[in-house]
């Protein structure tokens, strides 16, 4: 018999039964789902990261490059890197070529400086044609940097040192007053200068110049160093040394009271010319130390041996291997050069009208020339090309280690040169009629595709014609 309550307590069972796996298969299904949107939102974040940290580092690359910025006016270039600037936009002579008279001044009471130099920050250049000659030192590592100094009668350079470079400089006009102080303070060494003479003061040595003239006194620097140039000048120091400690180590009389009474002026002091000079001093004193002391920093280029040669005249203050032609002021000049590290040899050029510097190259020195008189024009000759440009007075010119290089004399006057070399040693030189005398006729016949006998048709002259004139 059929029985009616249990078959319909079976059928509610199964009821619930099919219920139970609706709900198993549904959570199921949310938890494939929830699966799914986590295994998206993970690799969502990972994308989120990946291109954070890529554009972190792009932005740490870019910024650890150097940019330009040079202020034209109210305009302001886009930053870019330095070097594809100087080689697209910048005539290539501009590495080799400085217009110094066009850089700026700087202006102190008792003078003015400028300078042709590389800069850290590549906003201080003028524009693109200084930031190549800059870059060119500073990549070629020429050891020099020149500047001008300007004081006027009665004003001095005040007392300072150089971190990074030895300094060599050239009287062109007036007469001054140098100051060294020795190591220790035990000895300081004073002397008077003239035009056409050198002075040098090794890197960290104290020194000042005072114009003790009517006229300015007008010098040419270079400094032996292809960076930014390191200076402290005393006032400085003094003004940043804390009172109690300056008090303590000077000892005056009035204690710090009297170092209290000492304020520091607006206007840098760099070149210094009180307008009450004459109040402040009363009784100055330019004495002369011994011949012994002086001729370590001091050099009469003027009144040294002229190595004459057809189309001019050439002067030298450098160190001598063999020194037997020198005298023995020269001699103590020569050595004590040769005794400090990275010194610059000095010299003149002078080339006639119409003369020639002939092609030549230098093989332990860099070339830095300053054109105090007359015009010419230079040639350079790279691995690239040939280049050739005008100079005139104030120019400053370039020629790296072992570029071959010559100056020709466009005037009816002397073309007059002050030149620097960046070697303590004897300057090695090598002129193209001494180099291609020197080669075997035969080499040359290969090489130029003529006939041996063609080349006895180039003379060897008896005189040196380093300096030629036809």
């Amino acid at each position: 018999m059929d029985n009616s309550a249990f078959e319909m307590h079976e059928e509610r069972a199964q009821n619930s039964l099919s219920m139970r796996k609706m709900s198993t298969l549904f959570r199921m299904e949310k938890k494939q789902q929830w699966s799914l949107v986590s295994v998206f939102l993970v690799c969502l974040l990972a994308c989120i990261i990946t291109t954070t940290i890529g554009v972190l580092i792009l932005s740490l690359v870019y910024n650890s490059q150097p940019h330009l910025h040079f202020q034209h006016g109210s305009e302001e270039l886009a930053p870019h890197t330095m070097s594809p600037n100087i080689q697209k936009a910048v005539d290539p002579k501009f590495k080799f070529l400085n217009h110094l008279p066009k850089s700026k001044v700087f202006e102190f009471s008792g003078g003015a400086i400028q300078w042709a130099r590389y800069r850290n920050n590549v906003k201080d250049y003028l524009n693109d044609e200084e930031a190549a000659f800059g870059t060119s030192l500073n990549s070629q590592k020429s050891q020099m940097t020149l500047g001008t100094l300007r004081i006027k009668s009665k004003g001095l350079r005040a007392p300072h040192w150089h971190f990074n470079a030895n300094e060599h400089g050239y009287l062109v006009q007036g007469t001054a007053w140098i100051g060294v102080v020795d190591d220790g303070g035990e000895v300081a060494t004073t002397y008077n200068v003239t035009a056409g003479q050198v002075i040098f003061f090794p890197r960290n040595t104290l020194h000042w110049i005072k114009n003790v003239g009517d006229e300015d006194c007008f010098f040419l620097l270079f400094f032996s160093t292809h960076d930014e140039l390191q200076t402290l000048d005393v006032d400085d120091v003094f003004f940043s040394t804390p009172e109690d400690i300056a008090s303590r180590s000077l000892k005056p009389e009035g204690g710090i009271n009297f170092i209290r009474k000492f304020n520091k002026q607006k206007e840098d002091q760099g070149v210094n010319l009180p307008p009450n000079l004459e109040e402040l001093v009363m009784n100055a004193s330019y004495a002369q130390s011994p011949d012994s002391l002086v001729w370590r920093y001091f050099f009469d280029l003027k009144g040294s041996k002229e190595y004459k040669f057809p189309g001019g005249v050439i002067q030298k203050a450098q160190y001598w291997k063999n020194s037997s032609e020198l005298s023995s002021n020269e001699k103590i000049f020569s050595e004590f050069l040769n005794q400090h590290q990275n010194t610059l040899a000095l010299s003149t050029l002078r080339i006639y009208n119409n003369g020639l510097r002939q092609p030549h190259f230098h093989f332990n020195a860099n070339e830095m020339g300053y054109v105090l008189s007359g015009c010419g024009q230079v040639g350079i000759i790279t691995t690239q090309s040939t280049i050739e440009f005008n100079i005139n007075i104030g120019d400053v010119i370039f020629f790296p280690v072992g570029t071959q290089h010559y100056i020709k004399n466009t005037c009816d006057e002397d073309l007059l040169f002050i030149l620097a070399f960046s070697t303590g040693d004897q300057l090695q030189t090598l002129d193209m009629d001494d180099y291609l005398q020197a080669t075997s006729d035969h080499i040359l016949a290969q090489l130029f595709f003529r006939k041996q006998s063609e080349f006895e048709k180039i003379p060897k002259f008896k005189e040196d014609q380093a300096i030629n004139l036809p």
